[in-house]
């Protein structure tokens, strides 16, 4: 349990009230955003939260529609050779840094090069391995000269791809794409993220950042679109307190929230009919077990953990917004993978026998009441995420399983988990940034940063490195989903439920739609009085 300062929350309130007292104009969105960003640097990001702010101010080649369909961004057409390998890009000839710099191909190059730099260690750069040579130069393998991306001139830059990837277009929508404002990064270093420095080609300018209390940006005249881009400013506030935020919403301070405390739907439904947007998407909700450990090394003792949490419970009366449970790693309605959400053997059983099967196990690993196994669950600070760890450290008492709960402000809960810095279980989510399988899989490659639990298993890396080497779609998903029985099996990790996206949405926004990624860009929102 982290305690923070009064003082630092007398700070906190007091830019709040400023912020709050200076966002009256009509054209002001004002967005409860979750945990505070750890960074704007798209290459040291990770969250939805952050990518929020960050799809605001930068724009890819590719970006998202209002759909979340991606559309051309800062191209204006690309196409794709007949076998599948080179995809050539035409940029915009208005597209422009705020600094009135124009877009180019070398900015776009630049950001590739960076990203696989193995010296920046950037732990998302896997999401654009599709490219050429990406994984061996990022590994430090193969020299930078060898990536897949070359500037054919200011306006044209071509990509060769290791094999015919079907979600390419998809991944250059993603902040890993986006392009950098080279002369600016050049200039002020790492700092360039600073609101003094800060450069970029989206519909937005970021001009101000508050730590622990909001980030405000406005709108860019420089952008390509800027006549039809309809808000003003933004400001993204940081708060994790979930309960304190949606009071805020009530007083009318936040025009749309992109959570909110589940036990509050009937009252949001009763109260502010239409407000709460509760859809599917593509995302998973889920508990790592650190597999450092040595008491969760053993399999049996995984699979124990696994059976005695009643996913059945949690998005009906947990919950309360009907989250459907989760056993498999892949999200029903994957694009190219036509089979049924993962079950074990064992869900068919009633609960009362699962959990004594559970406690069995527990046993014959030699956990009983007087030698329990004691374990750390850690979360994020968020109330929803608090009620589903009491419930199931409840769940997990009858196997002899002592759970102490641990909370932490977003950005150190995930730097912990990064590090494998935890004593036990730890809470996670993915969203998925393309509609592909292998984007949840690779969460548990062993050498994916992102693979928390560090599950390390020598053949289900080998069947995703071959579903790579494979163009017949459907042969592919067949690899991938061996990939995926194969990593539940082993309980790799905990899938809880897969997602429904939670947002509160004040009736004075128009334009927002809810879709299967939870991506609502700014540029496409509008605000009547």
């Amino acid at each position: 349990m982290k305690f923070v300062p009064f003082a630092k929350f007398a700070a906190v309130a007091a830019a709040l009230a400023i912020s709050f007292s200076a966002t009256a104009g009509a054209q002001t969105l004002r967005t409860f955003n979750g945990g505070e960003p750890a960074s704007l640097d798209p290459h040291r990001v990770s969250g939805d939260w952050e990518n929020r702010i960050v799809g605001d101010y930068l724009e890819g080649l590719m970006t998202e529609d209002a759909n979340a369909t991606p559309i051309l961004g800062q191209a204006e057409a690309f196409t794709i050779s007949d076998d599948g390998l080179t995809y050539t890009f035409v940029i915009r000839s208005d597209a422009m840094w705020s600094d009135g710099t124009p877009v180019t191909a070398q900015d776009f190059d630049y950001a590739f090069r960076r990203l696989f730099d193995p010296a920046r260690a950037a732990e998302y750069a896997y999401l654009q391995y599709p490219i050429k040579n990406a994984e061996a130069i990022n590994a430090g393998e193969m020299p930078m000269d060898q990536l897949g991306v070359r500037v054919i001139d200011d306006r044209t830059i071509e990509f060769t791809l290791e094999q015919p990837t079907p979600y390419f277009v998809d991944a250059l929508a993603h902040y890993t794409a986006y392009p950098l404002p080279r002369h600016v990064v050049e200039q002020f270093g790492d700092a360039w993220v600073q609101p003094a420095n800060i450069v970029g080609n989206g519909p937005y300018n970021i001009v101000e950042w508050i730590p622990n209390s909001y980030i405000h940006s406005v709108k860019s005249e420089t952008y390509y679109d800027a006549a039809n881009v309809q808000i003003a400013e933004v400001y993204y506030y940081a708060l994790d307190d979930l309960a304190a935020a949606l009071q805020r919403y009530r007083a009318g301070e936040f025009d749309i929230m992109t959570d909110f405390p589940t036990d509050q739907y009937q009252l949001l439904q009763t109260q502010y009919p239409g407000q709460a947007h509760v859809a599917p998407f593509l995302g998973i909700y889920y508990y790592v077990m650190n597999q450092n450990m040595p008491q969760l090394q053993d399999v049996n003792v995984r699979k124990a953990l696994s059976m005695a949490v009643n996913r059945d419970v949690i998005g009906p009366q947990i919950l309360g917004t009907g989250e459907l449970p989760a056993y498999g790693w892949v999200p029903p309605g994957t694009a190219n993978y036509p089979f049924p959400g993962y079950q074990p053997d064992w869900v068919a059983l009633p609960y009362g026998e699962r959990v004594a099967q559970a406690t069995a196990l527990m046993e014959a690993a030699g956990y009983t009441a007087q030698n329990p196994l004691r374990l750390q669950l850690r979360y994020n600070t968020n109330d929803n995420h608090q009620r589903i760890a009491v419930a199931i450290a409840a769940m997990w008492e009858p196997l002899h399983v002592q759970v102490e709960l641990f909370n932490s402000e977003t950005a150190v809960h995930y730097d912990a988990l990064q590090n494998n810095d935890f004593a036990g279980v730890g809470r996670a989510g993915w969203l998925m940034d393309y509609n592909d399988a292998i984007n949840t899989l690779e969460l548990l490659r062993s050498d994916i940063q992102y693979n928390y639990g560090r599950f390390n298993n020598p053949e289900f890396d080998a069947l995703l490195r071959q579903s790579a080497t494979i163009t017949d779609m459907a042969a592919r998903a067949v690899i991938l989903r061996e990939a995926e029985v194969l990593a539940m099996e082993n309980y790799a990790a905990l899938p809880l439920y897969y997602y429904v996206s939670k947002n509160v949405v004040s009736p004075r926004v128009q334009g927002f739609v809810d879709n299967a990624k939870d991506i609502h860009r700014t540029r496409w929102l509008s605000l009547t009085n």
